[in-house]
């Protein structure tokens, strides 16, 4: 009895011997429907609209499920910007040369503010937001400028939203943006860890790993981070087109950013496109390791304070008064 039943089971499946390969690649088939509804989503293609070219599609969707930019081989990162160039070639025909430089060695960045020569021109907003490829839409600044009255030191005293003829007698500037702390707050308060500290001391962001909680900019003291609740609009003929992969490429909806330090630029052995701009000399930056750079003698010749020492971020950013 067990027998014939054993036996016309065989014949059943010799009958229909693509059954149950059918059934894998059927479930096979809803996990990949699945996964390219999770994709298109992300690339902003719906599967009822996806792009007209297939190279466009197979390249959004290796983009979406790459690691984060610290977890990459040097492979994988070669390979995500060749992406990007790609993509920005197809969607815009854009011509873009994206980096992923390394920090250089034997180099620890900082930054130093004289509050006594700036005069509040604001050449540095504009240099930063060209180079950075700042949202024009939403006025994205990085950088921020307050006129101080005497005797005050904290920015949030000042008023950072002036629009009259500069400079203003009786009052001071002070700039502020990002100060790549040491022991950053951001970095500790990001759940996905799409942020941290290079070597080199600049605290960078991955703009694809990011989710957008902004737990990074509240606990930020120092007003560091922008948040995207829009996509970011930048004309045509006004992008940088040299571009890096942590810094001044063009960002989305969503996602958090941040002065780099332009690095871009300072990898490259540039100053910063605000350092550059700036008409009066008020800005200094440099490598902390080199004992004669500009930086380390305005920390050992010069007055400097850095702002909320109390919590112990130590941040690569100092003022100083001549």
């Amino acid at each position: 009895m067990d027998s014939r039943k054993n036996e016309e089971g065989r014949m059943k499946k010799e009958e229909h011997p693509e059954g149950k390969s059918t059934r894998r690649s059927f479930l096979e088939g809803l996990s990949i429907a699945a996964a390219a509804s999770s994709a298109s989503l992300a690339t902003g293609c719906s599967l009822n609209s996806l792009p007209e070219s297939k190279e466009e599609f197979g390249l959004k969707w290796e983009e979406y499920f790459k690691k984060n930019y610290r977890l990459m081989t040097q492979k994988e990162k070669d390979d995500t910007v060749e992406r990007l160039i790609k993509l920005a070639k197809l969607n815009d025909n854009q011509d873009l040369t994206i980096s992923n430089q390394a920090p250089r060695e034997k180099v620890l960045y900082g930054y130093a503010f004289n509050i006594t020569r700036c005069e509040g021109f604001m050449d540095c907003v504009e240099a930063c937001v060209k180079e950075n490829n700042l949202d024009r839409n939403a006025k994205t600044q990085y950088i921020r400028v307050f006129e101080m009255e005497p005797g005050k030191l904290d920015p949030s005293t000042g008023d950072g939203k002036y629009f009259h003829e500069v400079p203003v007698d009786d009052k001071f500037y002070m700039g502020v943006q990002c100060f790549h702390c040491e022991n950053a707050p951001c970095i500790k308060a990001c759940p996905v860890k799409a942020t941290w500290r290079e070597p080199d001391g600049i605290v960078v962001v991955d703009y694809d790993w990011c989710i957008g909680c902004r737990y990074c900019m509240a606990a930020c003291p120092y007003w560091g981070r922008r948040f995207n609740w829009g996509k970011p609009f930048v004309p045509k003929e006004e992008i940088t087109r040299q571009q890096h992969y942590l810094g001044n490429r063009q960002r989305m909806k969503g996602a958090m950013e941040k002065c780099t330090f332009c690095i871009q630029r300072t990898r490259q052995g540039k100053l910063p496109a605000c350092v550059e701009a700036c008409p009066t000399g008020s800005r200094v930056f440099g490598n902390l390791l080199d004992p004669d750079s500009e930086i380390r003698f305005v920390l050992k010749n010069k007055k400097v304070f850095r702002l909320k020492e109390d919590l112990g971020t130590d941040p690569k950013f100092w003022y100083f008064i001549d």
